[in-house]
């Protein structure tokens, strides 16, 4: 395995791949890696000749007042998981190599980038697309590999890569979870005790509402309510939003009628966290 910091060196590193005819996978991550990121490596290896695991706590997608500086950064461990998980190339680049003082160019979904997570956290998505699109002009994978969890980011990555014409496949997995339902990320380590077992109510709210569908009521309002008391019960807990949407578009939904994504953000304490499922009801 090779850590590579020069966007160039690592164009310049997979070259000889692709002269031979390998297909290179890639999967995106800030770090702080957990199972639900070598359940991508997993699938990557699987599918592709080459594996590259990129490492960038991207600062264009955090606000003013958000966790940069606090975002977790255990690069030894990340390193050894990479190992272990047999990647061949780490893409560990420095901000300035990434966001040199010139720089001037990002990139904006419209529609999808200002709903959801982009209404309360104003410029995210345009962070997310950008470094997105440069780590696939730096990469130029066949495949990218993106969690379910994040279901706007896939989302709004899944429409610049249609629009813009990348040569890139893109693969969204499901979530991975905790023994209790919770879904894992990096921001779960910021949880306390007690905090973790409030954090259970997300996941316990969407199966609530796949049940709810699964049963007959089509009525979004109603859904949603039942989501929003089961999560409210919980004193730590403050909901940023809960919404049936459009899998494809994120628009809000009042009627289920066909397949739908149910998405939550919830403070737990000072950290907030996310999660969705996909639900298909019966006719």
């Amino acid at each position: 395995m090779k850590i590579i910091r020069s966007p160039r060196q690592m164009q310049q590193a997979l070259k000889i791949f692709r002269s031979r005819g390998r297909a290179v996978g890639f999967v995106p991550t800030m770090g702080a890696l957990h199972l639900g990121h070598l359940s991508l490596i997993r699938r990557c290896r699987r599918d592709n000749d080459i594996t590259v695991v990129s490492i960038f706590v991207n600062p264009a997608q955090f606000g003013p007042k958000e966790d940069l500086k606090k975002y977790p950064r255990p690069m030894k461990k990340d390193v050894l998981l990479c190992r272990q998980a047999g990647v061949d190339f780490i893409f560990y680049p420095r901000p300035a190599a990434m966001y040199p003082p010139e720089f001037k160019t990002y990139v904006y979904v419209e529609g999808l980038s200002g709903l959801l997570c982009g209404a309360s956290r104003p410029g995210h998505f345009r962070g997310v697309a950008t470094v997105v699109a440069k780590l696939f002009n730096i990469v130029n994978p066949d495949r990218a590999y993106f969690g379910q969890k994040d279901a706007q980011q896939a989302a709004v990555i899944r429409r610049m890569v249609s629009d813009l014409n990348f040569p890139v496949q893109v693969t969204v997995m499901p979530t991975v979870r905790e023994k209790g339902g919770l879904a894992l990320s990096s921001r779960n380590a910021y949880l306390s005790r007690q905090e973790r077992q409030d954090a259970l109510a997300l996941s316990a709210s969407l199966r609530l509402a796949k049940k709810m569908a699964g049963s007959g009521v089509r009525d979004a309002a109603k859904i949603i309510s039942a989501m929003r008391r089961l999560i409210q019960s919980k004193g730590s807990s403050r909901i940023d939003y809960a919404a049936i949407v459009d899998p494809l578009s994120l628009q809000g939904l009042k009627r289920i009628t066909e397949k739908c994504l149910v998405v939550l953000a919830v403070r737990i304490g000072t950290t907030r966290l996310i999660d969705n499922i996909i639900i298909c009801p019966k006719n």
